[in-house]
């Protein structure tokens, strides 16, 4: 039974399950994605003859993509239809993955991916409407719920199923497995999504080129020089110059651009809308601590603990576990008129001591037990910040605003992503280095406790063959593999001691929220 009037796009029964399913299908078919090849580069590398500057263009070419793509799905939508576009999309993501498979070359590979994350990002947003505008006003807080369930535990799925698929099967199965679920999302799409009626469609002389091509150019370049900064030392890098100065530039002419012609590709005047603005602010330093958090615990267990990439990806779990329990929960308080800002304040005060507890158990030799309750507050966290966030970024928005809302959120969550991950990797550089310095100065070889600490380990040598000058050799290189070692531990630690601060910073940001609807019509979401 379907409703008529404005509710005409709320499903019930088995029809909406049906939708819900596909929906989530979509939306992790994308964001695995994002995090899958993570575990795989290496494999990646020496079946293709890559380097390692090459083989990171397969994360960079999909972020890029990505980016790009989610800020148009709206007015791509009402151009094409949603229904259209999403199939589209979903057909054009399982083509490229088995392209991808099947890939010769690093940069088939490269272009490829490009082309799949065209197709992946514009499942994510839409994705969101179609669960949002499948619900009857009264239950939109746990439509969100249900579509936050993939958003969250989506990038932690991606490093234990793709080192299971990389250490049992190949490489290319990680695309490979896209493939039949995304023929099962084909089918269940055209039979069950249906698309909103929209106005009269531009014709090709009215549509924003420039827009399009002033967008791609300055969130192509941002998105470059996020990924590619610190491993071409930042601005003493003519590319990271350049490209620097395009998005720039790029961004200024786009937003004049959107704010003067009559049909802009992206409708910033949107933004007017206060908790919008606020919104996107906390749905970016959520992508921030998402992501961020994301690539920190695999490369901390796998670099100092030496863990296996499926062991790194399996930590994640109970966490991810812990918040798709806490969606439902979430979406209920919501339905229930709980406020959204009490729930954003608690879950970045939760988000804090996840990191005070990490801070405080990394050591080069933590176990499991140490930091399995710090992840599972994680996962408490994300649960509260993830649905309360994104109702109250569209809390007073009305009509086809709804729909470009919901498309701001979901590029500012990406590129929070983006920013957070390119940030902390550079400053885990930065801290080591000078952790490093720091702990060489206090090896004082005319100390006692450094010299008997060297005898001991040349002596250990000595006894396996080696001679006295090999053997001392030897000592110093375990010694300097120690501190190496113990300056990586101390930058992990700083960083999770400043990620801790953030989202204490971000609390009094919840005083600045005003009072909204709460319950948006999802009918009028448009795109």
């Amino acid at each position: 039974m379907v409703q008529t009037g404005e509710d005409d796009l709320v499903e019930y029964g088995y029809r909406r399950v049906l939708i819900t399913i596909t929906a989530i299908l979509c939306t992790l078919l994308e964001i695995v994605d994002t995090t899958i090849v993570n575990v795989a580069l290496t494999n990646m590398r020496g079946s293709l003859g890559a380097t390692l500057n090459d083989v990171a263009w397969v994360i960079t070419a999909y972020a890029i993509a990505n980016v790009i793509v989610i800020p148009m799905t709206s007015w791509l939508s009402q151009q094409f239809g949603r229904r259209n576009y999403f199939v589209t999309s979903i057909i054009i993501f399982t083509i490229a993955s088995f392209l991808c498979g099947n890939a010769d070359n690093i940069w088939e590979l490269v272009t490829f991916r490009f082309i799949q994350g065209l197709g992946g990002g514009a499942l994510l947003v839409t994705a969101q409407t179609i669960i949002t505008e499948s619900y009857p006003v009264a239950k939109r807080g746990m439509a969100q719920a249900i579509y936050g369930m993939g958003v969250i535990v989506g990038p932690t799925l991606g490093p234990p199923l793709g080192g299971y698929l990389v250490d049992n099967f190949s490489w290319p199965y990680i695309f490979y497995i896209n493939i039949p679920l995304g023929i099962i999302a084909t089918v269940l799409a055209l039979t069950f999504v249906k698309s909103p009626k929209y106005g009269e469609k531009l014709k090709s002389n009215q549509v924003d080129w420039l827009g399009i091509f002033l967008l791609t150019a300055f969130i192509g370049s941002l998105q470059y020089v996020l990924e590619h900064g610190q491993q071409d030392d930042w601005f003493n890098n003519k590319t990271i110059i350049l490209l620097s100065t395009i998005t720039v530039f790029g961004l200024v002419l786009f937003i004049w651009r959107e704010l003067t012609y009559k049909y802009p590709i992206v409708n910033l005047g949107v933004l007017k809308d206060g908790n919008l603005r606020i919104g996107t602010v906390m749905c970016f330093i959520l992508g921030f601590g998402l992501y961020g958090s994301t690539l920190i615990i695999p490369i901390y267990t796998q670099t100092i603990l030496g863990w296996t990439a499926t062991d790194a990806g399996l930590l994640l779990i109970p966490g991810s576990i812990t918040t798709a329990f806490m969606m439902p929960i979430v979406g209920k308080l919501l339905q229930r008129g709980v406020p959204q800002s009490y729930m954003v304040g608690l879950g970045f005060l939760i988000f804090f001591f996840f990191t005070y507890i990490m801070h405080n158990s990394m050591t080069p030799s933590t176990g499991v037990e140490h930091l399995y309750w710090g992840l599972i507050l994680r996962g408490i966290g994300l649960g509260l910040l993830f649905v309360p966030i994104t109702t109250l970024s569209l809390s007073t928005l009305k009509g086809k605003d709804i729909g470009e809302g919901a498309a701001f959120t979901g590029m500012m969550r990406q590129l929070g992503g983006s920013f957070g991950i390119a940030i902390i990797t550079t400053f885990i550089t930065r801290f080591s280095q000078e952790h490093r310095v720091n702990l060489v100065s206090h090896l004082d070889t005319t100390r006692l406790e450094v010299q008997e600490r060297v005898l001991m380990l040349q002596k250990g040598f000595m006894s396996k063959g080696f001679t006295a000058n090999e053997s001392l050799k030897k000592a110093y290189q375990v010694i300097d593999y120690s501190v190496m070692k113990q300056s990586a531990v101390l930058s992990y630690m700083d960083i999770f001691l400043y990620l801790g601060i953030m989202f204490l910073c971000c609390i009094p940001i919840i005083f600045l929220i005003k009072k909204g609807k709460n319950k948006i019509n999802p009918a009028d979401a448009m795109h």
